[in-house]
């Protein structure tokens, strides 16, 4: 994860669970659909940190789908400036929660250009992303099934209350997620 054969800085980490969450998410029917009760609590983590946009994203070997979404141009009624948003899907090259998922620990970036391999990532001259804040969506096997997250365009302190609230509205969402399937 900290670097390649070549010696060059990896700036998505090596994911030896893609295969293992993809089946799993399929299980729990929650990788190709986005669902409007994902859309809500996307706005909730928004309101919740006073963030421009929020994500409820699930995660497989090759991108992130993004099954709940809050974003500024979404409310507005505007056409969708960024394509990518409104399908609903990302590369996972672009953003932070692949690190969340590959870690399955939460990660705060206050001003994400402080960070060579997190100032690097498309999503920051792309979107103008430069400030993250997620926490991992884990089941009962510690597996990361995805992430839910906040960014916002200006560098944030989070601080530990921010921490704490988006590692308490993940597990929150965890739980409902997992409630669907009862073989767990």
């Amino acid at each position: 994860m900290t670097g390649s054969p070549t010696g060059r800085l990896l700036l998505t980490p090596e994911d030896g669970q893609g295969a293992e969450r993809a089946e799993r998410l399929r299980a729990l029917g929650l990788l190709e659909r986005a669902e409007p009760d994902f859309d809500r609590f996307a706005e909730h983590l928004a309101v919740a940190h006073s963030a421009p946009w929020a994500m409820v994203n699930f995660l497989d070997a090759e991108r992130q789908f993004l099954a709940g979404l809050h974003w500024p141009s979404a409310r507005a009624g505007a056409a969708a400036s960024l394509d990518v948003f409104a399908q609903r899907s990302l590369g996972r090259d672009h953003g932070y929660c692949p690190h969340v998922v590959v870690r399955r620990r939460a990660l705060a970036l206050e001003d994400v250009r402080d960070y060579p391999r997190f100032a690097q990532n498309p999503v920051v001259d792309g979107f103008g992303v430069r400030s993250y804040l997620g926490a991992p969506l884990l089941d009962r096997s510690g597996l990361a099934l995805g992430t839910v997250c906040v960014l916002d365009v200006a560098p944030r302190r989070w601080g530990g209350q921010g921490l704490a609230v988006i590692k308490a509205m993940a597990a929150e969402l965890t739980e409902r997620i997992l409630s669907r399937d009862h073989g767990i």
